[in-house]
């Protein structure tokens, strides 16, 4: 069996991950759909996504790698991962 890992780190400026790091993730819950997030809350964690066995994972992970809390779905009931973006602070690259 192969497995998909996707880091999903933001950096800026080569600072490392930032805090606000954040996974949404909509998944059909038969007649509706739900919407779960998982966020980096604090400094230097970041979220990860992992795609294995049928199942997806985002696991908010810290500094050293140790995970901290992680959401499972099953693979054929989600409709959609998306990485929000981080909002910046430094007009000049817009």
């Amino acid at each position: 069996m192969t497995s998909c890992v996707i880091p999903t780190t933001r950096y800026r400026r080569g600072i490392g991950p930032v805090k606000g790091d954040r996974v949404e993730i909509v998944v059909d819950a038969g007649d509706t759909t739900r919407t779960y997030e998982v966020v980096a809350s604090r400094a230097g964690r970041r979220v990860e996504t992992a795609v294995r066995r049928g199942v997806v994972e985002v696991s908010e992970v810290t500094r050293n790698g140790s995970v901290v809390r992680t959401a499972r779905f099953m693979a054929n009931r989600v409709l959609a991962l998306v990485e929000q973006p981080v909002p910046r602070e430094d007009s000049s690259e817009q």
